[in-house]
C-alpha cells in the first residue's frame, strides 16, 4: 500500500491525516495511539501502540540508562 499524505498545520504543530484505508490496515480508530519507530534504513514505521510493548520499552530504556557504562564496556 502506498499512500501520499498531505501535511497540515494543527495549532503550532504539523499533522498528517490518515485515510480510512490506513486506519483499517493499522486496525486503529480515532483516539487510539500509534508508535513511530525508526527502521534500519532510516525510514519511519507507524504501528499501533500496544500497552505491553510500551511498558517493555520503558523498562529497557531504564536498564540501558542505569547500566550505560557497563553496556558501553561490553560493546567493546
Amino acid at each position: 500500500m502506498i499512500l501520499e499524505l498531505k501535511l497540515r498545520k494543527v495549532g503550532n504543530s504539523v499533522g498528517v491525516i490518515l485515510p480510512k484505508e490506513a486506519l483499517a490496515h493499522l486496525k486503529v480508530e480515532e483516539g487510539d495511539s500509534v508508535s513511530v519507530t525508526e527502521g534500519p534504513d532510516g525510514s519511519l514505521r507507524l504501528s499501533p501502540s500496544r500497552a505491553e510493548v510500551t511498558r517493555q520499552m520503558e523498562v529497557a530504556q531504564d536498564v540501558m540508562k542505569r547500566y550505560r557504562h557497563t553496556l558501553r564496556e561490553l560493546a567493546k
